[in-house]
């Protein structure tokens, strides 16, 4: 199954080059992959996304009024949700790896759908508040604990564009999300509910029901999915066994050693902060993006507001998935790193130059162009910057955490006395946006730069006297190890 070509080993354990596979049985495998797992784990987070966004449409459609919020109280209600979220973060993507991801990914699907449809029954700014904590808790696993549940089924190279094929239900939520809210509010009730209420009611059954079918679809590894032969199974394992340097496990137990080495990586950590300045920019559309349009287009009906909101997310969802195609394509991720802030920055320069309800309204193409790929990307240069199966899941829960840092920083870079210019959160993102361009350079530069030291070492006589378990808690310092740009 799989022809071996060239294997040199020290101790039987370290790979230099990885065995070649059949590229039919390959391609076949993968995408039955694709057609029994993406599209259960697409759905639940394009409603993870629509249920944590949708207070920007029920904005619109009286919230705030019905609620009795003044001044600075929306910020602080969106805050509270990030709150939980960065919270929780780290300790759900851990719990989603020990409890396996076949069962934690709809359990807390199905968790925070109540949260959402309790959200209808809300009557002011505390109960608000209390159940946006409460959704920041269950959906703070979600995002890592999907990119780590794929990091189970494909290969390094593949990554980045699988996670971006459900990473772009963000922007499909965008887009969705402001339909979904359009039609909704054409209704006169929903039992005894009315106008914004009908959002959170309606889209919370609908993501109740994903958790219900998810326990059902989800399976946790390939070695339990019923739907691969043996076969094809060993294959699976072989696909992703042949790029773990010096470990004999794809799967192993989670101890101290190997998560703090997926949290404390000089590339995690420096991708994690790239997440949070990126993260502004994409927490802040989401939420935001009704705001600005009604801004951009006063006299406008509140459904023709909605709508307008509908195509910069359906352009960004385009990019969202080009440019980690194109990464899968050419193996390289941080070139799309420094390619897509350009497109921020001039979006946000646009901003802050111009006036022009039509110039404005460009902008939030390009920007849009440029954010929401970043989801993809940093996830995959996390999870294929280290080597254990724990370290992927704590590099992976820490580069999402530092990125919720910078959606509770979203929450109030838009604030009420700035608009409708609102100079100081342009300002903002144009900032973000240029140094994320800038962090990402050098990150390119030290990573290619530490490759060419470590293929001076000696592998054989840095790993002497090591045993088998010291050896693999080395994760990504293990001379043997080369940084994936």
């Amino acid at each position: 199954m799989a022809k071996e070509k060239g294997i040199s080993q020290h101790d039987e354990t370290i790979c230099e080059q990885e065995p070649e596979f059949d590229r039919k049985a390959e391609s076949r495998l993968r995408l039955k992959i694709d057609l029994y797992v993406l599209p259960t784990v697409a759905l639940i987070y394009l409603f993870c996304f629509i249920d944590r966004a949708n207070i920007g449409n029920a904005k619109l459609a009286g919230l705030e009024k019905d609620l009795g919020l003044h001044g600075y109280d929306y910020n602080a209600v969106l805050s509270v949700f990030y709150v939980s979220y960065i919270l929780f973060e780290i300790p759900s993507t851990m719990a989603c790896k020990l409890i396996g991801p076949g069962w934690f990914l709809p359990a807390t699907t199905l968790a925070f759908g109540i949260c959402s449809l309790g959200t209808a029954f809300v009557q002011d700014i505390h109960s608000a508040s209390g159940v946006r904590f409460l959704l920041g808790i269950f959906e703070a696993g979600m995002l890592p604990g999907i990119a780590y549940y794929l990091s189970r089924w494909y290969r390094r190279r593949e990554l980045a564009f699988y996670l971006s094929v459900y990473v772009v239900m963000a922007p499909l939520a965008g887009a969705f999300g402001g339909l979904l809210a359009s039609a909704i509010l054409t209704l006169d009730h929903f039992g005894s509910l009315h106008t914004w209420r009908m959002i959170f009611a309606i889209e919370g059954i609908i993501t109740i029901g994903l958790g219900l079918v998810a326990f059902v679809t989800l399976t946790d590894r390939p070695e339990t999915a019923r739907w691969l032969s043996a076969e094809e199974k060993d294959l699976a394992i072989a696909r992703l066994q042949s790029e773990r340097i010096a470990t004999t496990e794809v799967l192993d137990r989670i101890d101290r050693a190997k998560t703090l080495r997926g949290i404390f990586s000089p590339v995690t950590l420096t991708t994690a902060f790239i997440f949070l300045l990126n993260n502004i920019t994409v927490q802040g559309l989401a939420f935001f993006a009704p705001t600005i349009v009604r801004t951009i287009y006063p006299a406008s009906s509140v459904v023709s507001q909605q709508l307008h909101t509908v195509p910069p997310y359906i352009v960004g969802a385009f990019f969202t998935v080009l440019f980690p195609f194109l990464s899968w394509r050419f193996d390289r991720r941080l070139l799309f790193f420094v390619v897509a802030p350009p497109l921020m920055m001039t979006g946000y320069i646009l901003f802050l130059a111009s006036t022009s309800a039509h110039v404005r309204y460009g902008a939030t193409f390009l920007i849009a162009s440029g954010a929401f790929s970043f989801g993809a990307l940093c996830n995959a240069h996390s999870s294929n910057n280290v080597v254990s199966d724990t370290a992927r899941s704590s590099a992976i829960g820490t580069t999402v955490m530092f990125g919720n840092v910078g959606g509770l920083i979203a929450t109030w870079s838009f604030l009420p006395f700035d608009a409708p210019n609102y100079h100081i959160g342009n300002g903002l993102n144009l900032a973000t946006s240029s140094m994320t361009l800038l962090v990402a350079a050098l990150m390119w530069c030290w990573m290619r730069w530490d490759n060419r030291r470590r293929e001076k070492i000696d592998v054989d006589d840095a790993l002497g006297g090591l045993s088998q378990r010291q050896i693999q808690d080395m994760d990504w310092r293990n001379p043997a190890f080369r940084w994936k740009t």
